[in-house]
């Protein structure tokens, strides 16, 4: 909230918003892998950063691999040309005779000259090229890498801490990869050029070359260090990053622009971005001080040694240690160095940058593929007949009691099961488990007889239909909407049935586009449906996969009367080829259940058929009658 806002907050007599919490992590991922490193161990993985990414460009695209490794080669060669046909040039610009003569006798030197320049600026213009046909497809490889493994984990992984924010920090390994390849390809040519240059100019006098050491490593140094920095700054901005950036989609996506607006939130919503933002924001300026007293402090001592190097360059001519001409030749080579070393600096501490941010990806990517799921061999086919759990117990991370705690259940094709309960009984996370979604940390699950913990479970899913009480609004059209991930042929003969049992044919038909409307009111052409419409097509979605298990966790929650009446009616159409579980507040639902669990704390208090349980006097009873009470 801006400081005049808080003012009025004062005048008005309101207590302002308090600022966003600090968020303290304990434990692997409180501490910066960068904190204890030796600077030389830093630069050290310059070269395994560089060996990385030749890695990852080979798998992409070989042929520009090669020419990227050709032109450093190339250009350094031409750099060796162009300084002999140099040296060779100036005996003859600085000797003695007629202007006319001295200038012919230097002609083909200095056409080798020109020569050796535009090969440089082809080779250039090659690795160019190279770099942009590796570099969308790196991109595109390493984000899709990460998008994958974040789409594989087992779902428990996101329960864990620092899981969230360890992504985001991988995110950031993505983004480098626009620049990495160009920045290697630099670092090479550069490192290729000051070999030859400084090779150049020992010949010439080997005195030159510690002092242009000397004057750029200083410059490499600070920029080393400058680096370090910067990524502990990046380290400690991870966790506000990540809140600022759900916090930016959940107050600008149309989807929640009603409610932002009316209950007045859009001041309170800015402050918490503002209060994020400033939080980043300082601790890039307490940076500030620092990285200016590395940049300042390397580069004046890399001053005095460029001084130095000049003034021994002057010394040599003018005290007759060279000829002219080789001080001329001296002056070109010591700027063709001091330009490559430069170049060696900054691309270099760019790699460096790069490799920090490279090591944080590959260490997402490690540890998503540690999570993804490793179970067993077995394969579970349709159809499904019975499923058990065996005193099954599961416990979030993190919390003191198991969100599932001894439940025992058997539920055999054909049948319908309705679990009830209060919120955070334990009735999703019981789904959860039936699904193998989550693996229980007790007891056991099984699909006709094979333990989920010893299965596939890509072949669990495939028997699998799930209406979650929060579902997808795919940016999709409709016909894509219905039949997502499944096989599907050109006739929409299957899609209609599937629209046609949920009601929603009409509603389909009044698009712009019918089955190819685009369902995305936020891009040019698309429609949108009411959130009723929306849980019609997510149950339209599990009918067409005609899954062995059906699950629908609050199914008809936001439908009218007549659009959840069909829904329960199709269930009870199609249930007698499948398990189906109904979860749901509606008591008055359950009717349909040929036998109803009611869960507390976890645990199953109740069950039986539903005039069983209304007369029984238990849980179930009462929230019957409390949902009667208007």
């Amino acid at each position: 909230m801006s400081t005049a806002g808080t003012r009025e907050s004062k005048q008005n007599g309101t207590v302002p918003p308090p600022p966003p919490a600090e968020i303290q992590y304990t434990g692997e991922y409180s501490v910066n892998p960068l904190g204890e490193a030796s600077l030389r161990r830093l630069c050290a993985q310059v070269p395994k950063v560089l060996q990385r990414i030749i890695v990852m460009s080979w798998r992409i695209d070989r042929r520009a691999v090669l020419f990227l490794l050709a032109c450093p080669v190339v250009t350094g060669a031409a750099a060796a040309v162009l300084l002999a046909a140099t040296a060779r040039a100036m005996r003859p610009l600085f000797g003695t005779g007629a202007v006319a003569d001295r200038l012919h006798e230097a002609l083909p030197a200095l056409v080798v000259v020109g020569v050796a320049a535009a090969v440089t600026r082809v080779a250039t213009i090659v690795a160019t090229y190279a770099e942009r046909r590796i570099t969308p497809r790196l991109t595109t490889e390493t984000d899709t890498a990460l998008v994958a493994a974040v789409c594989r984990v087992e779902a428990s992984a996101y329960a864990v801490d620092g899981f969230s924010d360890r992504q985001e920090a991988a995110e950031m390994g993505v983004i480098r990869t626009h620049v990495m390849v160009a920045d290697a390809q630099r670092f090479l040519s550069a490192l290729v050029r000051m070999v030859t240059a400084a090779g150049a100019l020992s010949v010439l006098n080997p005195l030159m070359l510690p002092l242009l050491l000397l004057a750029v490593l200083p410059a490499g140094v600070g920029a080393v260090l400058t680096a370090r920095v910067d990524y502990e700054i990046h380290y400690a901005n991870i966790a506000d990053r990540n809140v600022r950036g759900m916090m930016r989609w959940w107050s600008t996506s149309s989807k929640y622009g009603d409610e932002v607006r009316a209950n007045s939130m859009t001041d309170y919503l800015l402050f918490w971005y503002r209060s994020l933002s400033d939080r980043c924001d300082r601790r890039n300026l307490a940076a500030a001080p620092r990285t200016l007293r590395i940049q300042l402090l390397s580069s004046f001592v890399a001053g005095i040694f460029l001084v130095a190097t000049w003034g021994g360059l002057a010394w040599l001519a003018t005290t007759g240690r060279i000829a002219l001409a080789l001080a001329a030749t001296a002056v070109v080579a010591v700027q063709t160095t001091l330009a490559a070393l430069s170049q060696v600096i900054v691309n270099g501490a760019a790699l460096f940058h790069t490799s920090l941010y490279l090591s944080d990806m590959q260490a997402f990517l490690d540890d998503a593929e540690a999570r993804a799921p490793k179970r067993g061999p077995l394969a579970i086919a349709a159809p499904v007949e019975v499923i058990r759990l065996e005193e099954a117990v599961y416990q979030y991370p993190g919390k003191d009691a198991p969100a599932v705690d001894s439940v025992s259940l058997t539920l055999r094709r054909g049948e319908i099961l309705a679990i009830v309960g209060v919120n955070g009984s334990g009735k999703s996370t019981l789904t959860r488990l039936i699904t193998g979604i989550y693996l229980a940390d007790k007891g056991r699950v099984t699909w006709n007889g094979s333990d989920l913990a010893e299965t596939d479970p890509a072949t669990v899913w495939q028997q699998t239909g799930l209406v979650p009480q929060i579902f997808a609004q795919w940016p999709l059209r409709v016909r894509e909407n219905v039949t997502l991930g499944q096989p599907r042929t050109q006739d929409d003969g299957p899609v209609w049935d599937a629209v046609d049992a949920v009601g929603m044919r009409e509603a389909v038909e009044d698009l712009p586009a019918g089955l190819d409307s685009l369902l995305a009111r936020e891009i040019f052409g698309g429609a949108e449906l009411s959130g009723g419409q929306w849980q019609r097509l997510a149950c339209s979605r599990v009918l067409y996969r005609r899954p062995s298990l059906l699950i629908l966790d609050e199914p008809t929650s936001q439908m009218d009367p007549r659009g959840e009446h069909q829904v329960f009616e199709q269930i009870k159409t199609i249930a007698a080829d499948r398990i189906t579980i109904v979860v749901t507040h509606r008591l008055e639902n359950t009717k349909i259940a040929d036998h109803i669990i009611v869960m507390e704390h976890g645990q199953i208090t109740e069950q039986g058929c539903y005039d069983d349980l209304v007369h029984a006097g238990g849980t179930f009873a009462e929230l019957l009658e409390l949902s009667q009470d208007r």
